[in-house]
């Protein structure tokens, strides 16, 4: 088990919530542990960015974007799933380079793809 940290916005996402959602959210993420991090859990994606491990995990309609720091998880970011930050943070792109997002071609099949859904 980890303590659990969270950064501004992940805490203020998390007060934004119904106590119903931030039970879900914290039961989650209290519950993990060194062996499930280190498997393969579906729920559980891994990336590098400038030198840290990150970790995605799914809960409900967001996606909690966290690192392992020796004894805690540090939420950086909640993000509605499918969101357009969502979709940056995953394609190591700043939300303030939008514009450039938005002349890729993988940028409008990705829209059109979660149109079709």
């Amino acid at each position: 088990m980890f303590q659990v940290t969270f950064s501004n916005q992940s805490l203020s996402i998390l007060n934004s919530l119904t106590q119903g959602e931030q039970l879900v959210l914290m039961e989650k993420l209290s519950s993990l542990s060194s062996d499930i991090l280190d498997g393969r859990n579906q729920e559980i994606g891994k990336f590098n960015r400038n030198g840290k491990l990150f970790y995605r995990l799914r809960i409900g309609t967001f996606r909690v974007y966290f690192e392992k720091i020796k004894i805690a998880l540090h939420c950086h970011f909640i993000l509605p799933k499918n969101s357009l930050n969502d979709f940056l943070f995953r394609c190591k792109l700043p939300a303030s380079e939008e514009s450039i997002l938005e002349e890729h071609k993988g940028f409008w099949e990705y829209l059109e793809k979660l149109a079709s859904k």
